[in-house]
């Protein structure tokens, strides 16, 4: 079905055209009747299905002409996400007189302040700097017809379910309202029935397991050798571009250093940077400025980074989803990537967590060359195991032992 038969406005389908769309992805042909009918929904769906469309195009046909009181708000857990939602969304109603105002911290408030006194239509924000401007009092929620809570489970993941109620309490209660979320855990569930009308609940694509294009292996090793493991698949792997995810922002930190002292052209991205610091590190990255991204969770959904050839999780995720997200970070559109995941002896519960949603044992394999020091890791495999591994991966097979030799050619920019 084309966008023209959904009911959109046509300034909102010529928007539709412009940047190239052609027929509505499933969540959006499914999302769009259901808002502009007046349907509070529920989207249980992964990041690239379309999501900001399926809630933005029937919105901005709603609101016909531009009023200088925020009638519609979008709320996201971070300033990255928040920024491309802006983008997109202005994008979309770049041939109306509807305003956007996109407000989130790590910046002043002069350039968010000018942009909510001249009058807007629609706020994309984080929660923590739209509850400053409300306690400010620069805006206000009480004319909120339309309010979206996108990347639900992200926003309960980094504790700001407490900000989003208080805010949510803002807005009328005659409202429609709108949740997206990847997974919908219990905490979302009690959210979702807490702040939403009837729902009208819509799965699309969810993913419990990695893309086929994606070949993903884990490297154990003993805790005190990680940071030179990692150096040494750098030095073999044959990559063009790399993300590094790490658990805390200490250790990205930290690990973006070890890499800058080996000649590594690095970028990190985590919560403490500045919003300056993270638009220069993801457009360096974007750009072939930097080969390796270090990066916390906040890099693992929404951001637009494409064309990642390699994924090393130095540090095992400790959710089950967020391995699936992190490592779906390469292997996009099509394309092929490699994913690999450094364990030591404490990451055991966890990996077992990650094989048992996937559904599969992921290949424990070993860099040929490298002085491994023992690892109770390396003798937990049994031996009829071994023999169903007998695969390959870019054409290399299996070495003595059942370990994977890995690439061994690293192509420098």
């Amino acid at each position: 079905m084309p966008f023209e038969k959904l009911g959109l406005a046509p300034a909102i389908i010529q928007g539709v055209k412009a940047m190239g769309y052609l027929e509505p992805t499933p969540i959006q042909l499914r999302a769009i009747p259901l808002i502009l009918a007046g349907q509070d929904v529920i989207g249980s769906a992964q990041t690239g299905t379309g999501k900001t469309a399926a809630f933005a195009l029937p919105i901005l046909s709603r609101l016909e002409h531009h009023d200088p009181r925020p009638r519609v708000l979008v709320l996201e857990p971070t300033r990255e996400l928040a920024a491309q939602v802006d983008t997109a969304v202005r994008d979309l109603a770049r041939f109306t007189n509807l305003r956007v105002a996109v407000v989130y911290g790590g910046v002043g408030y002069e350039r968010q302040n000018q942009a909510l006194r001249t009058g807007t239509d629609l706020i994309v924000a984080t929660p923590g700097r739209l509850l400053d401007h409300l306690q400010q009092g620069t805006t206000r929620l009480d004319h909120i017809q339309y309010l979206v809570l996108d990347e639900a489970d992200r926003m309960l993941d980094m504790g700001f379910l407490p900000d989003v109620r208080r805010i949510v309490q803002k807005c009328p209660r005659q409202r429609h309202t709108s949740l997206f979320s990847a997974t919908i855990p219990p905490e979302i569930d009690a959210l979702a029935k807490w702040a939403l009308v009837h729902p009208q609940t819509i799965e699309i694509g969810l993913r419990r397991s990695p893309a086929e294009t994606v070949r993903h292996v884990i490297y154990p090793v003993a805790e005190e050798q990680k940071a030179d493991l990692l150096l040494a698949l750098l030095d073999h792997v044959n990559y063009d571009s790399v993300i590094v995810f790490c658990r805390t922002k200490h250790r990205a930190d930290r690990i973006g250093h070890v890499l800058k002292k080996n000649n590594h052209a690095v970028a990190v991205l985590h919560s403490n940077r500045t919003q300056r610091e993270r638009e220069q590190a993801l457009q360096g990255f974007r750009t072939g400025r930097y080969e390796v991204l270090v990066a916390t969770d906040i890099a693992s959904r929404g951001l637009d980074i494409a064309d990642v050839s390699h994924v090393i999780n130095y540090d095992v995720p400790q959710h089950p989803e967020d391995y699936v997200h992190r490592i779906g970070r390469t292997g996009r559109a099509q394309s092929t990537g490699d994913a690999f995941t450094l364990m030591v002896t404490e990451d055991a519960r966890h990996v077992d967590a990650i094989e048992r949603f996937i559904g599969r044992k992921v290949e424990r394999v070993k860099l040929p060359n490298f002085d491994y020091k023992h690892s109770l890791l390396f003798t937990e495999q049994r031996p009829g195991e071994l023999a169903a591994q007998q695969r390959s991966i870019r054409g290399v097979r299996l070495s003595g032992g059942g370990y994977y030799c890995g690439p061994v050619r690293r192509r420098r920019r």
